[in-house]
């Protein structure tokens, strides 16, 4: 469907409004039904996702051995995933977050592992905090080869109910630390002439859910601000330096344990991804860097469909959305999460919402 200037609000709430499928009716293939009609538009977004998707290949450890990666948000969730196949391949890695103790516990990991570890205790959202960071790793390490802006916070629940400065902090943490630690990264990246700057985006990226209206504007931002920076190296002649956006789907990580919640539900993590494959494709993506980089068939689905039709991938992952968000889940209080202090829940690579851990979107869980 087109967006081109012109189409009055009026004619794109009636065009939507026409792409509408009732919840029961989502999952019915018989002949005439609403789904069976999109069959052709699902298998065209199929095979566009299939003939743009990049697979992660095999990383030596040769590859990575003696390099000096930054990984923000790396006490927990897909950053200490990261860290710990990081360590495995004999890196020096770098771990940033706000919980002191738990980055000890992840360095003593990575060590054990067979790599380096430095852990700093800082705030993304916070210039200055960045800007020590990138100090104390060039005394230790010297030269960074990869700085990677993974730390994010979100809310969930209708835009009105969270509070303002849940949203701000959402803001803080996932775009403004994103461009502080790309402004830092990128300065020391110009001045030694070479690095790989990843930075993590999420399929909502490119296509938003509803009830994750803060979270999804800001990896939107993270995504314009990638194509950005590569047209700025492109200008500039800096062709050993290059900006990653990495897109995952849905991921069992304690992000939702985190997360602000304000729907009055508990969070429902949908078919989500095992992290240690999107800790894989970070890895993969920094040494091949792809300047959109969706994860796995899911989000790569999700990314070609938005791309072939925006208004119904909108309309139906809205619904979605709702119905086991806002209907299936089981009441939950209000919370802040951890936006605005750390918290003690949530220490590890998992999230516990896969049947068992460790499988890939075993099922569509309402933890």
């Amino acid at each position: 469907m087109s967006r081109a200037a012109g189409h009055t609000p009026a004619a794109r709430v009636a065009r939507i409004e026409s792409l509408s499928i009732p919840l029961p009716q989502v999952f019915d293939m018989r002949p005439g039904t609403p789904l069976a009609r999109l069959l052709p538009l699902l298998l065209a977004c199929w095979l566009l996702a299939l003939g743009g998707c990049a697979t992660v290949g095999h990383v030596d450890r040769a590859e990575v051995a003696g390099k000096t990666y930054v990984v923000t948000g790396a006490s927990s969730g897909i950053g200490r995933g990261v860290a710990e196949k990081l360590g495995s391949m004999g890196a020096n890695v770098v771990l940033v977050a706000r919980r002191t103790e738990l980055l000890r516990e992840v360095a003593a990991e990575v060590q054990a592992r067979g790599g380096q570890a430095l852990p700093v205790t800082a705030d993304v959202s916070r210039a200055d905090d960045m800007a020590r960071v990138m100090r104390e790793t060039l005394a230790r390490f010297g030269p960074i080869h990869v700085w990677i802006n993974n730390a994010a916070v979100g809310t969930i629940g209708r835009f009105v109910d969270v509070p303002l400065e849940d949203h701000a902090r959402v803001v803080d943490v996932n775009l403004k630390g994103v461009i502080h630690g790309s402004h830092v990264a990128l300065r020391q990246f110009r001045q030694q002439g070479f690095g790989s700057l990843v930075n993590m985006g999420s399929i909502e990226s490119e296509s938003p859910l509803a009830y994750h209206a803060s979270y999804a504007s800001t990896k939107a931002a993270i995504l314009a601000l990638g194509r950005a920076l590569n047209e700025e190296l492109r200008l500039a002649g800096l062709r050993k330096v290059a900006v990653s956006t990495v897109m995952p789907w849905a991921v069992d990580t304690p992000f939702f344990q985190h997360a602000s919640n304000h729907s009055g539900r508990e969070p429902a993590v949908i078919l989500p991804d095992d992290p240690r494959k999107v800790a894989d494709a970070v890895v993969w993506v920094s040494l091949h860097p792809r300047e959109e980089f969706p994860v796995g068939w899911k989000a790569n689905l999700a990314y070609a469909g938005h791309r072939v039709a925006p208004d119904l991938s909108e309309r139906l992952s809205a619904d979605v959305m709702h119905r086991y968000q806002m209907e299936k889940a089981p009441p939950a209080p209000a919370t802040s999460g951890s936006l605005h202090r750390p918290v003690e829940v949530g220490r590890g690579v998992d999230g516990g919402h896969r049947e068992p851990p460790g499988a890939v979107g075993a099922r569509p869980t309402v933890p």
